[in-house]
This record gives C-alpha cells, sequence and structure tokens, in this order.
C-alpha cells in the first residue's frame, strides 16, 4: 500500500478510522488495543537493533510481521466490517513459540527466584518489550469483554510475553550477563 501523503487533517477533531472506514474516537479501547501492539512492534524493532543476526533476530522480525496482522484484526469492528484476510494469524505461530521457549530453557539453567529485568542492551530491551506485551494483553482482553476478539489473538500475545521473557534470559547468556536475583531486602 502506497501511502501518498502522511497528514490528512481528519483526525483532529480526536477521531480515527479503523479498518472499513468506520470513524471511532481515539481514546476508544479498540485504539488503545491495536496501539499498544504497535507500540510492542516498535521496541522489537528496538530489540532487533540490538541483536546479533541469526535464528532470534530472524524470529522477532518475523513477529513484527505478524503483529501487523494482529494490528489489522483489532482494527476490524466485526460488527460493521467483515475481516480482511490480512488480519488473519497462521495457525503454527503459537506453536512456534512453545518450540522456541522448550529450546530456550533446554539450553539455559534455571536459577531460583524472581530476576530483575535488565542485563545487556539486547535483553533490557526484551525485558521492556515483555511488559509491553502484557500492557497488550489486557487491552486486548478489556476490547474483548465488548466486542468479539477470538481467543487465538490473546492467546498468541500471552505465549509472545513468555517467550520474550526467555529469550531475554537467553541474550544475558549469550553475552556473559549474570541476571540479577531479587533478594526481597525490603521487609
Amino acid at each position: 500500500m502506497a501511502i501518498k501523503r502522511v497528514y490528512t487533517r481528519t483526525g483532529d477533531d480526536g477521531s480515527t478510522r479503523l479498518v472499513g472506514g468506520v470513524r471511532v474516537k481515539k481514546t476508544d479501547i479498540r485504539i488503545e488495543a491495536y496501539g499498544t501492539v504497535d507500540e510492542l512492534n516498535s521496541n522489537l524493532g528496538l530489540l532487533a537493533s540490538f541483536m546479533h543476526d541469526g535464528h532470534d533476530k530472524s524470529v522477532i522480525q518475523h513477529i513484527q510481521k505478524t503483529l501487523f496482522n494482529v494490528c489489522t484484526y483489532l482494527a476490524t469492528d466485526q460488527r460493521q466490517t467483515p475481516l480482511p484476510s490480512s488480519a488473519n494469524i497462521p495457525e503454527d505461530e503459537i506453536d512456534i513459540f512453545e518450540t522456541e521457549i522448550d529450546k530456550i530453557q533446554h539450553e539455559l539453567t534455571e536459577q531460583a527466584g524472581f530476576i530483575l529485568p535488565g542485563g545487556c542492551h539486547a535483553a533490557a530491551t526484551c525485558h521492556v518489550c515483555r511488559t509491553v506485551c502484557r500492557r497488550a494483553e489486557r487491552r486486548i482482553l478489556e476490547l474483548a469483554e465488548t466486542a468479539e476478539v477470538e481467543t487465538k489473538i490473546s492467546s498468541y500475545i500471552n505465549r509472545l510475553s513468555d517467550y520474550l521473557f526467555v529469550l531475554a534470559k537467553k541474550l544475558n547468556f549469550i553475552e556473559g550477563v549474570r541476571e540479577k536475583i531479587w533478594d526481597n531486602s525490603c521487609k
């Protein structure tokens, strides 16, 4: 899709257009849901910029592409507009996460306790992505209270946050950065 003009002035009144042309307030929960997924996607781009070329970076870039499908899904009010084919998420996407999680957990030794987010640049950014992903999940679940949202969408986002957690551990391991364990010294 070619973008001919970035500004349209149509949103100056605080509204925006969904897939299919329906206009809603920019404060609508649907906008908040797919806007948070878009924020996650941008943070994943930042994460990829800190990663070395290879399998893990390719997985992140694949996720970014799939998140465009998620945004299209969330930006479509199915009561008024048929769901476009670009909103479909392939059936095996969640399986990909589970396979990657299992592989990473097999490679790493498990540490006891809660891990403080941080470490090398890539791992710290991955933790930011994880928390934005959790917020996106909450926004999607809130949208699902008033609109049709397939469970596959929330399951995909939920599993993505699990994947980002173990990926952060792996990125620290690759860089030789020891994770800090929360010691609950605030008692």
